[in-house]
Parts: C-alpha cells; structure tokens; sequence
C-alpha cells in the first residue's frame, strides 16, 4: 500500500489515550505520514466546566458547547492536513455534526472501540456514522453493529509495541522501588478489591487509581494511588516476579467473569517477557496457546497457582519465552494498523483516492539525489514519496533547517507562485 496520510484523534483521557499513541507510533513506523489531534490539551479547559457550580442542564449545556469547538477543530486539522484516513479513538471528541460533514466531504472516518460495548453504550449513536469501525469482541456486538447501520465492523483485539513494551534492564534502586513477589497494576475494580484481599499475606504491591477508601488494600497501593505511566508499567512488569491480571468487573460477588474481550495488559507483559497470571477469557484461545500463558478460573485457583510459579522460575521463563515470541509474531500494532488498513481499502470503493497531480513532481538533479535518500531515511518517508508529502514533513521538522530543507521549501514556494500565474 501506499504511503498514506492518516490523521490521528485522540480522546481527551481515559484508557484508549495511550493506545492511541502506539497507533500512531505504529503507523509511523510503516511508512505513513501521521498527524495526532491532541484533544488531552483541551481537557484541563473541559474540566474547568464542572468547577462552575452551575445547574445540571446549564452545565450539559457547557459541556456540549465545549465538545463542538473541540470537533470543530479536528475538521479544520482535517481541512488542513488532508488526510486519507480520520482514524479515532474510544471517546474521541467527534460529534455526530462533524461526522456527517466529514461523510460528505468524502473523507474516510474510522473509530477503534476499545471498550467493552455492554458497559460503554455510546457506540449505538455513533458507530453508524463511520465508515470503518474496529471492535474487540465479537458475537453478538458484530451483529448489533449490522442491526444499527453499520456493515463496515472489524474484529481487531489489543496488541503491544515491541519497541516500547520489551525487556529492560534495572537498576537496583527501580528494582526496589517497582519490584515485588507479586503485583497488580491497575484500576480499583470491586471483583479486583474483593481478590486482592485475600493475597494480603504475600509481597503484594498494587499500582494504579481507584483504590482509596479501602482500609485492608491501601498499604499496598504504590504511589498514594497516582496514575501510572506507561513508562512506569514497563518497569513494573519487568520487576514484578508473578504479574496479576485480572480483568475488570463491577460485580464483586463474581471475581473471574469469563467474558470475552481480551484487555491490552495481557499483550504488553508478554511482549514485556514478564510472568502474568490471567483470568480465562473465551476470546483468549485464539490469541495465545495453551503453553503461552499462565490462566486461572477461580480465586482457589489463582492462590494456588501463585505458589507454585513463585517456587518454579525456571517454568515461568519458559512460558514467557513463548508468549512474547507470540506476541512479536501475531500481536503487534503494526500487525493491527495493517488489518484495519486492509480492511477499510476493502470495504471503501477506491480507497484510497489519487491526489491531484496536475502539477508533477520535481526531478531532481543526480548530484542531489544521494542527499534527498538521505533525507527521506532522516523523516522516515520511502523513496517513492510525493514532493507535497515531503514538503509537509519537512514543515513539521523542529529546529534549523539545512540548506536542502531550504531548498525543497524554496521550490515548494516557487512552484505555487508559478501554478497561480499559469
């Protein structure tokens, strides 16, 4: 496929942000110029709203007003960049005004759902309006997308950054301060919270938000119960002996659910080479094999199962060995972005469109030619990119320009004085 433009939309918080930022990295990574919309630099202004102390519906009023702007923005980056595809996130500030003036202008829109679709409902108003939208669960969701309008569904589960989520080396000093025997990293859940009562015996340490007010679990809670980074949840996978995870569920009284979505964590620690203990999921057999994870059905289960890997970690080795072979193999971003591109060029009569090229592209001289493969490998651009896309990364470069950066946006210049004259 052809080197593409891809405008990417992030929400303003929550967790598909930064998976958002993988996507992208991804992309990168495969060729495409890609553009994010940080809509996170809207979201202090956002929250400044809910400080008003002003009734409900004015604030709904507030809030939807503040949501168009943000809309309106990413069609004027739309307008700007040109994009071949407009790829959004979960949550991502796009209006259903935006969506259909997107549709009309011909510019192909997809959403990425990474969010369970019996908690999360939004998507029965908004999935109809794109053209493309990506889910991480199947049966029945599938089906009530066709029911609703939308016959453009694709199954794309989670997936890991290899570059990013790998094995790293500690220092003694980060391996004290993120190592245990066994931790969790994540939100307070109340199945998690009624789990992770039981494992207070053991050197358990607990990562994330959500934990406060729960007097057995908050000694264990790292970091006054900060959010995490990325970064920081690299580190802890790679110290941390016995990695839980255990899927989120608002049902305390059910602590392992079953369900069927498999959530990012399960790819990252794999792709991170460190041991997880994983509750069952039914989509889970067809991402990993038996051999390349470590499950559980039950909280007897799961004790049981963190004594006997604590006391076995030449076996723990041997799993992780092949769960991030797997993971390098099946479950990367890039292997995802190139599904979804596959599909959309699929489904989307010819897509994507052929840009204009009334006016053609400079050849250059020979004795510069070494110098612009040189360039193209520094922006990370194959050899067969257009002038216009060059130009474009080129405006995007940060600090000073050499003399062939110069040069190329000199004759950018000219040629549009000299395609207005003609």
């Amino acid at each position: 496929m052809k080197t593409l433009r891809i405008l990417v939309v992030l929400p303003l918080y929550g967790g598909s942000l930064p998976i958002g930022r993988y996507v992208a990295t991804a992309l990168k990574d495969m060729g495409h110029l890609v553009e994010i919309f940080e809509a996170p630099e809207f979201n202090s202004a956002y929250d400044c709203l809910r400080k008003l102390r002003v009734t409900t519906d004015r604030l709904d009023y507030l809030q939807n007003s503040f949501l168009n702007v943000v809309s309106q923005s990413v069609l004027a980056k739309v307008e700007t960049f040109e994009p071949d595809l407009v790829l959004a996130m979960a949550q991502a500030p796009l209006n259903h005004q935006a969506l259909k003036r997107l549709r009309r202008d011909g510019v192909t829109t997809a959403m990425w759902f990474v969010e369970d679709h019996r908690l999360f409902t939004y998507w029965k108003s908004f999935a109809p309006f794109y053209d493309i939208f990506a889910v991480i669960q199947k049966e029945p969701f599938l089906s009530d997308l066709e029911a609703i309008g939308q016959p453009n569904a694709l199954y794309l589960p989670l997936a890991a950054l290899p570059d990013f989520h790998r094995p790293i080396d500690l220092d003694p000093v980060e391996r004290r301060r993120f190592g245990s025997d066994v931790s969790f990293m994540g939100a307070g859940y109340p199945n998690r919270r009624a789990a992770f009562r039981q494992l207070v015996h053991l050197d358990l340490k607990l990562w994330g938000t959500e934990w406060e007010g729960d007097h057995v679990l908050e000694p264990l809670v790292q970091m006054r119960g900060a959010r995490v980074s990325s970064e920081e949840c690299v580190k802890i996978f790679n110290a941390t002996r016995i990695n839980l995870n255990l899927h989120s569920s608002i049902q305390a009284d059910q602590l392992v659910t079953g369900d069927d979505f498999v959530n990012p964590r399960t790819f990252e620690l794999a792709a991170c080479g460190a041991f997880q203990l994983v509750d069952t999921r039914s989509l889970l057999g067809e991402a990993f094999a038996d051999d390349e994870l470590a499950t559980f059905t039950s909280m007897d289960e799961l004790i049981a199962k963190i004594d006997h890997f604590l006391a076995n970690p030449e076996e723990c080795h041997a799993i992780t060995e092949r769960g991030r072979a797997r993971v390098l193999k099946d479950h990367t971003y890039h292997a995802r972005m190139q599904a979804l591109l596959d599909f959309t060029a699929s489904r989307i009569q010819d897509w994507p469109r052929d840009r204009d090229t009334a006016t053609p592209d400079p050849d250059f001289p020979p004795e510069l030619r070494d110098e612009i493969r040189q360039l193209l490998a520094r922006l990370g651009l194959p050899e067969d990119v257009s002038f216009a896309d060059l130009v474009w990364s080129l405006r995007q470069q940060q600090g000073t320009l050499s003399e062939l950066d110069t040069a190329i946006l000199f004759l950018d210049e000219w040629r549009k004085l000299y395609a207005k004259r003609c």
